[in-house]
């Protein structure tokens, strides 16, 4: 059976290294007491905002210095407890960052509202009568657009006090998932035992071309998750409770219209993401799944056989080595500086792929001001690593270009806008490849990594967005979050989505259990959007060429200082408007369409 490494065994050239960020955790302990300290500082501009225009100035410096600083000391917390969350010095180095977060925000509340107690127009005054405030227009006009849903600053210094209490959902469930979920071994049909963990599975076994591992392994795990369905459904319903209670605080129409406020687009987008794709999408996603039956042999398509390779035999071993050398080839209409820093992040050990115990499921990517991207991913020698490691770097090239050319506070976009740059890159990576070979089983796979990509924002984080606008409705109208309710709700929305082409099991049901996405505010339909601009992205790279990277590019260097719809609309994307959806769907149905031939 194979065993698990602890982070001590795995070979350290697979794991990313952290003295960029702290040489050691002695300097990180001092930056700690600095930042505490530098905070505390803060108090000496409280009471004085509206004075005069420096003074404002000054205060706002000081503030986004003191942010950039405790971004740093958070993130260098966060890759350590992501990187081995069994290790008690990591998760006691997580509390206190989190702590020290609470007080942070608690120190400078006053900021936020001070400014929005100015007279009306002294803003507008100040921002005249000196220049440097330029820079935080964004900011202040973010700020501004929240003016009538602020409390009374003794209020918002008690909520922000109250931040590592209020985070507790999140820390909650990451800290169950990497430290105390256990699954047990399985055997396949061969007698053969396996150890099964979520990295294991989503690596791995998910996408097993043997039925009998990829089925075990299904069992195995949602055997490990069921053990958690009530404490996590309890979780889940106080961080759905939280942002409802907030909501009504705060005087919101709907916890939907809280929770979007900071994402910056109209109403009408969120809406026509979810119902567009669900309504047009099915259609083609349940031809998929008839010809994944059909194709295995299958007398019933069970939810785990739904990203069952459908060509097992041919599945390359791809080296991580091999793969970065993939990725460089296709990202290289993107010019050498972009390629350049895609080197880099993958040669220097910015790049952690073990596979330990306690390591952080799935993958991300962190990028903090002034250091440099660090790439969390489980490297297993297949093509889906390849794609999904080519879209981290997507992140990482993106907040890399935005760090060189904005400030810290005009570093990041709203959220709807986010994923765009990583799903670019894949879409990037298969248009290579599909242009390189007509070879029908070559092609045959690439296309399948293109729908699995689809599948996981067009799907199932799509289908996540689907049970959060469901369960908020439910909590506003004052029902209960259970986890009954929670395996119904979602159970309901598979079948609605798959029909009669899969089997909606217990485990499938439980599946709102796999994703922290749920405690990230309305996170999960923003991937939507990020495929759907990626989509229309590269048509237009297909068609226009470098005019169409050279604007892409632009708007990756704009960072934050434009909504979501205005750098897409700098891209020559209109996503006020729903026909980039349907052309999206369209061409997963072109996808399709050219899988099922190369089987005929």
């Amino acid at each position: 059976m194979h065993t698990r490494h602890t982070r001590a065994e795995v070979p350290v050239e697979t794991t990313w290294n952290l003295d960029d960020l702290f040489a050691s955790e002695a300097a990180w302990e001092v930056e700690v007491q600095a930042v505490d300290q530098a905070s505390q500082a803060m108090a000496t501009y409280q009471g004085l905002l509206g004075t005069d225009a420096a003074t404002l100035l000054a205060c706002l410096n000081a503030e986004e210095s003191l942010q950039a600083r405790l971004m740093r000391v958070g993130s260098f917390a966060h890759l350590q407890i992501a990187q081995d969350g069994s290790n008690p010095q990591h998760q006691a180095a997580m509390a206190r960052v989190s702590a020290l977060h609470a007080r942070v925000d608690t120190r400078t509340s006053f900021v936020d509202s001070e400014i929005l107690a100015f007279p009306d127009q002294q803003l507008e005054t100040f921002m005249a009568a000196e220049p440097g405030l330029d820079d935080f227009k964004v900011h202040l006009n973010d700020l501004a657009a929240l003016r009538p849903h602020r409390l009374g600053a003794d209020t918002e210094r008690v909520l922000a006090s109250l931040g590592e209490v209020l985070n507790a959902p999140y820390m909650i469930y990451n800290r169950s998932k990497s430290s105390d979920l256990q699954f047990a071994p399985f055997t396949d049909q061969a007698g053969t035992v396996y150890a099964n963990s979520v990295n294991g599975f989503e690596s791995n076994f998910e996408t097993h071309g043997d039925t009998s591992v990829r089925r075990g392994a299904w069992a195995s795990f949602s055997a490990g998750l069921k053990a958690y369905n009530h404490t996590w459904s309890a979780t889940f319903a106080t961080e759905i409770n939280k942002n409802v209670a907030m909501a009504r605080l705060r005087g919101y129409r709907s916890t939907e219209d809280f929770l979007l406020q900071p994402h910056k687009i109209p109403r009408t987008v969120y809406s026509n993401i979810l119902d567009i794709i669900q309504a047009e999408l099915a259609p083609h996603m349940q031809r998929y799944a008839r010809l994944r039956r059909r194709v295995l042999d299958l007398d019933q398509l069970l939810y785990c056989d739904i990203k069952a390779p459908l060509d097992p035999e041919f599945n390359p071993h791809v080296s991580y080595e091999e793969g970065c050398r993939l990725i460089l080839d296709a990202l290289a209409v993107m010019g050498p500086e972009y390629c350049n820093f895609a080197r880099q992040t993958m040669e220097q050990r910015w790049v952690d792929r073990a596979d330990n115990i306690g390591k952080s499921s799935g993958a991300f990517c962190a990028s903090p001001y002034g250091v440099h991207p660090y790439i969390l991913i489980t490297w297993s020698n297949t093509m889906r690593n390849v794609f999904t490691l080519a879209h981290e770097l997507g992140h990482g090239g993106h907040f890399g270009l935005t760090m060189q050319h904005q400030r810290f506070v005009n570093t990041r976009p709203a959220m709807p806008f986010v994923e765009a740059p990583s799903i670019m890159n894949e879409m990037l990576l298969a248009q290579h490849i599909l242009g390189q070979s007509q070879e029908t089983r070559l092609r045959r796979s690439v296309i399948m990594q293109v729908l699995g990509t689809y599948h996981h924002n067009f799907v199932t984080h799509l289908l996540e967005a689907e049970l959060q606008r469901q369960v908020y409705a439910l909590a506003e109208s004052g029902g209960s979050i259970t986890a009954t309710v929670l395996n119904q709700r979602k159970g309901q929305i598979l079948a609605r989505f798959w029909g009669d082409t899969v089997h909606i099991d217990d485990g499938a049901c439980m599946t709102w259990m796999r994703q922290p996405h749920y405690y990230l505010g309305l996170y999960p339909y923003t991937y939507s959007v990020g495929l759907v601009a990626s989509t229309a992205m590269l048509l237009r790279v297909q068609q226009e060429g470098q005019p169409a990277v050279q604007r892409w590019l632009q708007v990756l260097k704009a960072g934050g200082t434009q909504t979501p719809l205005q750098l897409m609309q700098m891209a020559g994307i209109d996503m006020a408007s729903p026909q980039p959806i349907h052309d999206a769907v369209a061409y997963v149905g072109r996808l399709i369409d050219e899988l099922e031939r190369s089987f005929d």
